[in-house]
């Protein structure tokens, strides 16, 4: 009986062009490297952090302008993390604060910025020394 049926399928095709192996081949090492790429680029966790972006935007390379100082400073006051939220707000209020400052001897500065680049590490990217 199987035979009566297996009589009408169209015969199996047992040499293939050189076409079709080599896309065959291609698709057999490309499809494993896109689902790599696609599987690596998948985030998995809790969502960034606003205190880590007040960080990176005070490690960036680029100064900040006086009038970014509140916008970095609510990033900071986001912060799900107190011991960045409490450097990132004070080192932002400092930093307004020295604006119409005359004067400063610095080690203030030094150490609000130690205590803010120690919690940035902590959770995330360091800030630069250049900053």
């Amino acid at each position: 009986m199987f035979n009566h049926l297996a009589a009408h399928w169209p015969p199996t095709i047992k040499n293939r062009s050189t076409r079709t192996r080599r896309c065959a081949i291609g698709a057999a090492i490309v499809t494993p490297l896109l689902v790599i790429g696609v599987l690596s680029s998948v985030h998995r966790g809790a969502p960034a952090d606003s205190g880590l972006a007040g960080c990176t935007s005070l490690s960036s390379t680029h100064h900040i302008a006086a009038i970014d100082y509140p916008k970095v400073r609510a990033q900071f006051a986001d912060s799900r993390w107190p011991d960045l939220r409490t450097a990132g707000t004070a080192y932002v209020d400092l930093a307004m604060r020295l604006r119409t400052a005359p004067y400063t001897d610095g080690y203030e500065t030094v150490w609000f910025y130690q205590r803010l680049s120690a919690a940035c590490a902590k959770h995330g990217p360091a800030l630069n020394a250049s900053t």
